[in-house]
């Protein structure tokens, strides 16, 4: 090259042929703790808290949206790709995505990590940061593929790691990541309050605390009453920390309950946010298998996302049912248990208007208008077009079932009726429905009824004495005779 000249630019690669997206995002101000209060937010959940789900979970009212755990040494193999139709980024794996985002969701989007060593956890932060608004340390999964190397609930009997992670992180991310654990509580109350010091101490901005120990499983009622006095311990430190309250939330109107009982900031919803994403809103859908599991499919075909992660999650939604019947409820649960690939469900969820639902949940989240808070409304759906071809569709199926069954155990006539009363409560508007608060078996078999007579004169005769064997009824009888 002749001195003095400079070397000529590189001429620049062609251009692709296929245009990339616009990217949809919001501006938002970095999460403060404030951020964290008032709201009820979609828990961590492994498979659960896929994209579909978490964007769902916005649409609905959720204020903030953790992601599914992820491990600090696969997202850091992972490949970072764009989809530039849809916008949707994926952390790629050797056959799939490990872990999807979407723009529009990273200042509502808490990433949760699973670490047991400083440095990886910051290196695994720093793989991830531009796609969310907050790095969560996972600190209370009792799981073994998590306990087993010491990462999930093991931190909590290593609070030496535990805060060291934290404080690694604190120091090595950019101010506007947010940081955060969620922990689980400690058989006593003195040393979960000893281990909750510490970690305030690391400059966190919020501390979920799972109101179970290590070793209670699910089934087991979460111990909310002693939540209250770690979050008072807290406010006392004079440390300006969120206190997110996580067991036992099932909805919206839950969470006021126990935020008046436990005077956390929040509340989290897990199990119930993985069986209807729509609990977050004042009235959440009912009959989710006309009104959401098609809507929800759509999108998911849309954004790519992976069948088998697709049918787990459609396979676990349930609620409360008000009109349709049996057969049609099963219709669409047999046909996603069957179903494997996104066409076999062509029949009960075209069209396939994917792309309308991500439109609708932008406009609802882009509604916020820069405040993290949603404004709660009552939602319930009226059926659209789309559903109630859906409905129609579903109904169509559970014929051909009914139909089968029909000779054996049904009069024709009960199946007309029966046909009839789908068909006008199909037509309703749902947002005139409200969901039951409590259903109960009418089989006397499972009400757990005490095994003794109500009253002890109407003990029956032994049949040695009154020379008469009188057959025990079957439940089914006793229902009947109850009736």
């Amino acid at each position: 090259m002749t001195p003095g000249k400079l070397a000529r630019r590189a001429p620049s690669p062609a251009a692709s042929d296929t245009r990339a997206a616009k990217r949809r995002k919001l501006e938002y101000p970095p999460l403060t703790p404030d951020d964290y209060r008032n709201g009820v937010m979609l828990a961590p959940m492994v498979r659960s808290g896929a994209l579909p789900t978490r964007l769902f979970a916005l649409k609905h009212g959720a204020k903030l949206v953790w992601g599914p755990e992820m491990v600090d040494k696969a997202i850091l193999h992972a490949e970072r790709v764009v989809d530039p139709t849809t916008g949707v980024v994926s952390y790629m794996g050797v056959s799939k995505a490990m872990w999807t985002t979407h723009p529009i969701e990273k200042p509502f989007l808490i990433y949760q990590i699973g670490s047991a060593d400083p440095d990886l956890a910051v290196q695994a932060a720093k793989k991830v940061m531009n796609d969310v608004s907050g790095i969560d340390l996972n600190c209370g999964c009792p799981k073994p593929f998590s306990t087993h190397a010491g990462m999930g609930a093991a931190l909590l009997t290593n609070p030496d790691l535990l805060c060291s992670i934290l404080t690694a992180l604190r120091e090595n991310l950019p101010p506007e990541i947010s940081v955060s654990a969620k922990i689980r509580l400690l058989p006593t109350q003195e040393d979960t309050l000893k281990l909750v010091e510490r970690i305030v101490n690391t400059g966190v901005n919020c501390l979920t605390v799972h109101c179970r120990t290590r070793n209670m499983r699910p089934r087991e009622r979460a111990l909310v009453g002693r939540l209250e006095e770690i979050v008072k311990f807290v406010k006392g430190l004079g440390k300006d920390v969120a206190v997110i309250e996580n067991g036992d939330c099932v909805s919206y109107e839950d969470s006021k309950r126990i935020r008046k009982l436990t005077g956390a900031d929040s509340c989290m919803i897990a199990t119930a946010a993985e069986a209807n994403p729509t609990v977050f809103s004042a009235q959440p859908y009912i009959d989710l298998e006309t009104t959401f599991v098609p809507s929800y499919v759509r999108l998911c075909k849309y954004l790519n996302n992976h069948w088998s992660g697709t049918k787990f999650c459609s396979s676990q939604f349930r609620g409360e049912h008000v009109s349709g019947n049996k057969s049609t409820q099963t219709a669409m649960k047999n046909a996603i248990a069957q179903a494997k690939s996104y066409d076999d469900l062509e029949k009960l969820v075209s069209p396939w208007t994917g792309e309308r639902e991500f439109e609708e949940i932008v406009s609802a989240i882009e509604a916020r208008d820069r405040d993290r808070q949603p404004k709660i409304e009552d939602d319930a759906p009226a059926l659209s077009e789309a559903t109630s071809s859906c409905t129609a569709a579903a109904a169509a199926v559970a014929a051909e079932t009914a139909k089968a069954t029909e000779r054996e155990n049904s009069p024709a006539a009960s199946e007309g009726a029966e046909s009839a009363t789908l068909s006008t409560v199909s037509s309703q508007d749902l947002s005139t429905v409200k969901t039951p608060v409590q259903s109960h078996s009418p089989d006397l078999s499972l009400l757990r009824a005490p095994l003794v007579p109500a009253n002890e004169l109407r003990i029956p005769v032994p049949a040695a004495v009154s020379g008469e064997d009188v057959p025990t009824p079957t439940p089914s009888q006793q229902s009947a005779e109850v009736a």
